[in-house]
């Protein structure tokens, strides 16, 4: 829904602009995207004062121009910082708000009327709630009601954007309106929809359990040991669906532990907080996604709240959780914004489905699904030969026409499903996408595109809502899938005494672009994300496509390639040996990336940091020089 979407800048640094002057001083303006939405709208009234809100303030990083560095430098193979994350600690003491300022806003706020309902110690949040003419008077607006045409309901805005002393540190405040809902990229496959292709071994040949795996992880012996999933919920799920679900796998799943985090009041134990069954569904659906990729989790954590803000925060600060993944659309903000670069400084993945409303070319891209700061995975439609036996195929995911009562809320009320693809208008075109050859995918050279990646995201078997069950479609699916993949490419790299791979944009795009990138994903060359409002766009295509990104995992090719990227990195790898001649690459040695190497030849290689070691080897060995340690003398 258009209204829903308007523009962001990408460079948070320009997030706080200056206003015109108000009264005798100027103030700064905090922009959002909702008051562009409601601009041309006509409001219906005020919003009476006896309401009281919950807002969240968020306050600005210190050293932001040094925290955009350090991101660079620990995903470059070349920095002496790559890979060298930051603790909760580490992050609040060379980037986190000085106490001083906390107290400057914590006193703002008391000296405003807003009640101070909790503090972080991080000191990246403050929550507090008022009346309505206190937070008027506060931040200088008026908070109106208004009608959404495409929700069929009333919502209350601001009727300017909110403005405060230059001096305070804030970067934003969340409640101030409640125009976006909150959606579930799921659906639950109708009656009339197409028949579909399924090979696996639930109901109707849908996919589940172990058929993800069979599939993107043959032969994988991980299975995700010592790790744990984190996912975004905003409502809860029935214990029993997911043991249900566990054991009617065939074979049976073992039963993963599950740990519920509620803010926002939600504390529903293990039963759904508001009763709406897509909701739980997707809640559900999460859960056994990552379970199925990942039988061996330690955990999977539930976040269910109301406000990526709180979810968010809390996610940040569980830091023994390395995978995160959400598979609902979020209310944009710069706080949140501004905890993704947490993540990444400290380790953490964060996967978001890339959205079910095919290809974006009439309606902006909603938030998060184009954030530069997470990986987007679109949709495929796998195909497996025999009964789940083995990997196929896969192609774009595109169901077609579910009719105009299952409509995808991102691409208005069209009613057309599939891989969400598509070039953004928010974000500039990140580093890492910028080599990318665009000219044959439709692809803009200027502006982010998505998805990066893809997995599984149709004929989904699901046990949701105490006791219902069935076949789903979504990029729902694929986004908890890559995060339970995920969880076995940190086992291996804990195994081998590497750090967690982190944010994964670099390595994917490097990967895409070298000689082993068939070895680590499967190419989706079949198949399209187009519908009525964009007949043409966009196509699979060899490599990279904004259908399914660079593809699926390709198993333990994958793994190898994402743990060799976290490990010792050479920029330059040059080997001379008998038989094998020299070679120089900045990724691989040969086209397989593994060598054999034999007694008595010698072994050079230029390092990362300028560094170059000569070694005459003493036995046959064998070299990975893809993104890879090398070991002498094994």
């Amino acid at each position: 829904m258009p209204h829903k979407l308007p523009y962001i800048v990408a460079n948070l640094a320009l997030f706080f602009l200056l206003a015109a002057p108000a009264s005798a001083a100027e103030r700064h303006v905090l922009h959002s995207r909702t008051h562009a939405a409601v601009a041309n709208m006509t409001a219906l009234g005020r919003l009476p004062a006896a309401n009281r809100l919950n807002l969240i303030i968020g306050l600005q990083v210190r050293n932001q121009a040094a925290l955009d560095t350090l991101l660079q430098e620990l995903y470059d193979p070349a920095s002496t910082n790559f890979h060298r994350y930051l603790t909760q600690d580490q992050f609040t003491a060379n980037f986190g708000p000085t106490e001083a300022d906390y107290q400057a806003i914590i006193n703002f706020a008391k000296t405003n009327g807003l009640q101070v309902d909790r503090t972080y110690d991080n000191r990246r949040m403050v929550d507090v709630s008022a009346a309505v003419p206190d937070i008027e008077k506060a931040f200088q607006v008026t908070l109106r009601t208004y009608f959404d045409p495409i929700e069929q309901r009333q919502f209350y805005a601001p009727d300017v954007e909110a403005s405060l002393d230059p001096s305070l540190p804030i970067l934003d405040v969340s409640g101030l309106d409640n125009y976006v809902v909150s959606h579930p990229m799921l659906r639950k496959k109708p009656d009339n929809a197409a028949a579909g292709t399924a090979g696996g071994t639930g109901p109707g040949g849908n996919y589940r359990g172990y058929d993800f795996r069979t599939a993107y992880a043959p032969n994988v012996t991980l299975t995700g040991t010592g790790q744990n999933v984190g996912l975004v919920e905003r409502e809860g799920y029935y214990l029993s669906d997911i043991t249900t679900y566990e054991s009617q796998a065939t074979p049976s799943l073992p039963n993963v532990p599950l740990q519920n985090i509620y803010m926002d009041g939600y504390n529903s134990g293990n039963s759904p907080n508001h009763g709406d069954t897509n909701g739980v569904a997707e809640c559900s659906l999460d859960i056994e996604m990552a379970i199925s990729m990942a039988p061996g989790l330690a955990k999977v954590y539930v976040f269910e709240g109301s406000t990526a803000d709180h979810i968010l925060g809390a996610m940040v600060t569980n830091t023994q959780i390395k995978q995160f993944s959400t598979s609902w659309g979020l209310s944009q903000d710069a706080t949140a914004e501004s905890l993704f670069q947490t993540m990444q400084a400290q380790g953490q993945s964060f996967f978001t489905a890339s959205g079910d409303g095919l290809a974006y070319v009439y309606f902006p891209i909603p938030w998060p699904l184009d954030d530069v700061n997470i990986v987007s995975v679109g949709g495929t439609t796998l195909s497996m030969n025999g009964s789940a036996a083995s990997y196929a195929s896969d192609t774009v995911w595109n169901s077609g026409y579910f009719g105009a009562n299952n409509y995808w809320y991102g691409n208005g009320q069209s009613g057309y499903w599939g891989s969400g693809g598509g070039v953004s208008t928010s974000y500039s075109i990140p580093p890492w996408q910028q080599s990318v050859n665009m000219s044959g995918n439709g692809g803009s050279t200027a502006w982010r595109n998505i998805p990066d990646v893809a997995l599984t995201a149709n004929d989904v078997w699901v046990n949701y809502d105490n006791g219902l069950s069935g076949s789903f479609v979504g990029t729902s699916c694929a986004a908890p899938l890559w995060a339970g993949f995920t969880a076995l490419v940190n086992e291996q790299a804990a195994s081998q005494g590497l750090p967690s791979v982190g944010f994964l944009n670099p390595a994917f795009y490097a990967i895409g672009q070298s000689p082993i990138y068939n070895t680590a994903f499967h190419d989706v060359t079949t198949g399209n994300n187009f519908w009525p409002q964009s007949p043409s766009q966009y196509s699979a295509t060899t490599g990279y496509d904004l259908g399914t990104g660079w593809g699926t995992p390709n198993g333990q090719g994958m793994i190898d390639a994402l743990v060799g990227y976290a490990g010792p990195v050479w920029v330059n790898f040059v080997a001379s040996c008998p038989g094998l001649g020299s070679y120089t690459s900045p990724y691989c040695l040969l086209d397989t990336g593994i060598a054999a190497v034999s007694p008595g030849a010698t072994l050079s290689i230029v390092g990362n940091h300028s560094t170059t070691e000569t070694t005459t080897i003493s036995k046959a060995m064998t070299v990975r020089a893809f993104f890879g340690p090398v070991t002498i003398g094994h």
